[in-house]
C-alpha cells in the first residue's frame, strides 16, 4: 500500500517485538511527513496481522480513521454490525446489508456505515501497532487489537495526496485516532503535532498522550523539554459543525479565541466580531491540517495585507506582481535572511488573554512561488466564510502545537526555529 521512501525506514524503527498485554506506556508516537506537491502531512500506521503499512492524510477536522481496503487483507479484521454499540459510538448513517462481491475488508454483509457524503464506508475493527516513547527515544512497540476504521474503495479516495491511501482523522469524537489509543493504553486524552517543512527532511512527529516533548538541536547536547514552556490558550467550542455536509450539532474541530491581530506590533484595524463565533457558528478561528495556508476573511484577509506592505515598505523590501492565489507577493532579492526564516515584518495572533500571542514569523509567512519572488502565505476567503480565520499547515511548521481534550487546551511553542532545530529533528521518530 504506502510506497514511498520513508515505509522501509519506518519499517526498521518500527517492529519491535509486541507485548500480548496492553502495558502502561509514557506516550505513543506516529511520524508526520509532508508531500510537498499536494501540500498535506500525512502519517504511516501499522494495521492489522500480517502488518500493512497504511499512509493516511492528517486531518484535524476528520472524525475517525479511514483509507482504501482495495488489496488489504487481514485475518484478525472484523466488521462492525449494524446497530451496535460500537456502530452508534461511530454514528452509523446506514446499514450494508448485502455484499455482491466476494466477503472481504469494506465488504461484508449486514455492516455498519459511516460518512454522510459516502455512507458506503464501511467501520470495522482490527489491531493497530503503535511504539512508546519517552519523548526522547523509542521505547517499544505494542497492539491495540480493537481499533475502530473504516474502508473505501479506489473511488472514494480523492483528495488525499499521490501515495496515501485515506484520513486519520484527529477530530474531537471517540472513533479519532487520539481518542482510540490514549483510551487503550490508559493515557491522558491529548496530541501534540511538530509538522515538519519539507519532503526532503525526517519526520516530524505526533506524540499521542502527552509527556515530555524533546527536540533535539544537536545529538551530542542535552534536548529540551518543550512541554515546560509551552503557551496556553482555551480551545473553544462553535455551536454548529462547520462541515457544509454534517449535521446540525456541535463542531468537533479546533477553536481558539483570537482577540485581535498584529503586525511589527501595530493592530490590523478591522471589525472585530469577525473574530467571535455567533449562534450560526460563523465566525472564529480555527486550526487545520487539511488547508495548506491560511484562509481569512476578505475585511480581515485586505486589513492585514495592507498593513503588512506598509510594514514591508518601512523594510525597504520591494513588491511585485502577485501570484495566485497569493495576494501580495515581493522580490527575495530585497528580504534578508534570518534564524526565523525571511526577515519580514512578525504577525501576531494576539490571544483570549491578550498576553499570549501565536507570533508568525516569515518561515510561516512567506511562501517561495518562483525563483526570486516570495509571497505573504495567506489567502483571501471572500465575504461570506464559515470561519473567519483557518490557520493552516503552513503556519503550523516547526511549531509544537498540543491538543489537550482533558483541560480544553491548546498549547503551542510558536516557531522552533527559535532555538535553531526543527521538528525533523526530533529523535523520537528517525535517526
Amino acid at each position: 500500500m504506502a510506497s514511498s521512501i520513508y515505509v522501509s525506514m519506518l519499517f526498521l524503527v518500527f517492529s519491535f517485538p509486541l507485548s500480548l498485554a496492553l502495558p502502561a506506556v509514557p506516550a505513543l508516537i506516529l511520524p508526520i511527513l509532508k508531500n510537498n506537491t499536494a501540500q498535506q502531512y500525512y502519517t504511516t500506521i501499522e494495521m492489522g496481522l500480517p502488518s500493512t503499512y497504511v499512509s493516511a492524510v492528517i486531518d484535524l477536522g476528520a472524525q475517525y480513521v479511514w483509507f482504501n481496503c482495495d488489496g488489504f487483507s487481514s485475518p484478525s479484521y472484523r466488521p462492525i454490525r449494524c446497530g451496535s454499540t460500537k456502530c452508534k459510538r461511530a454514528k452509523g448513517a446506514s446499514c450494508f446489508e448485502y455484499c455482491n462481491h466476494s466477503t472481504r475488508p469494506g465488504c461484508t454483509n449486514n455492516t455498519c456505515g459511516v460518512g454522510i457524503r459516502n455512507p458506503f464506508r464501511l467501520l470495522g475493527e482490527d489491531g493497530i501497532t503503535v511504539s512508546s516513547t519517552d519523548g526522547k527515544s523509542f521505547m517499544s512497540a505494542f497492539e491495540a487489537p480493537d481499533f475502530l476504521f473504516s474502508c473505501s474503495d479506489s473511488s472514494f479516495s480523492e483528495g488525499v495526496a499521490g501515495g496515501t491511501e485515506g484520513i486519520a482523522g484527529l477530530a474531537r469524537t471517540k472513533t479519532a485516532l487520539h481518542t482510540q489509543l490514549t483510551s487503550a493504553f490508559k493515557l491522558p486524552n491529548k496530541f501534540a503535532l511538530c509538522m515538519p517543512s519539507s519532503s526532503e527532511s525526517f519526520p516530524g512527529v505526533i506524540f499521542l498522550g502527552g509527556g515530555s516533548y524533546y527536540i533535539f538541536d544537536h545529538p551530542t547536547e542535552n534536548p529540551k523539554d518543550y512541554s515546560k514552556s509551552l503557551i496556553s490558550t482555551p480551545l473553544i467550542n462553535n455551536p454548529v459543525n462547520t462541515a457544509t455536509f454534517a449535521k446540525r450539532e456541535p463542531s468537533d474541530e479546533y477553536f481558539i479565541r483570537v482577540k485581535s491581530i498584529s503586525v511589527n506590533d501595530k493592530p490590523v484595524l478591522f471589525t472585530s466580531s469577525l473574530l467571535s463565533i455567533d449562534k450560526k457558528g460563523v465566525g472564529g478561528t480555527k486550526l487545520s491540517t487539511i488547508t495548506p495556508h491560511t484562509v481569512l476573511h476578505n475585511t480581515i484577509y485586505k486589513a492585514l495585507v495592507s498593513e503588512f506592505v506598509r510594514a514591508s515598505a518601512l523594510k525597504k523590501i520591494k513588491r511585485v506582481k502577485p501570484v495566485a492565489p497569493f495576494g501580495a507577493c515581493f522580490s527575495s532579492r530585497t528580504i534578508a535572511s534570518s534564524q526565523t526564516g525571511p526577515a519580514v515584518p512578525v504577525i501576531d495572533l494576539v490571544l483570549q488573554d491578550k498576553t499570549s500571542r501565536w507570533r508568525i514569523y516569515g518561515a510561516n509567512s512567506m511562501v517561495k512561488v518562483k525563483k526570486d519572488v516570495l509571497c505573504l502565505g495567506f489567502v483571501d476567503g471572500g465575504l461570506e466564510p464559515q470561519t473567519s480565520i483557518v490557520l493552516g499547515g503552513y503556519q503550523l511548521e516547526n511549531n509544537l502545537v498540543e491538543f489537550d481534550l482533558t483541560s480544553s487546551k491548546l498549547r503551542f511553542s510558536n516557531s522552533l526555529l527559535l532555538g535553531n532545530v526543527t521538528c525533523s529533528q526530533n529523535r523520537s521518530v528517525g535517526p
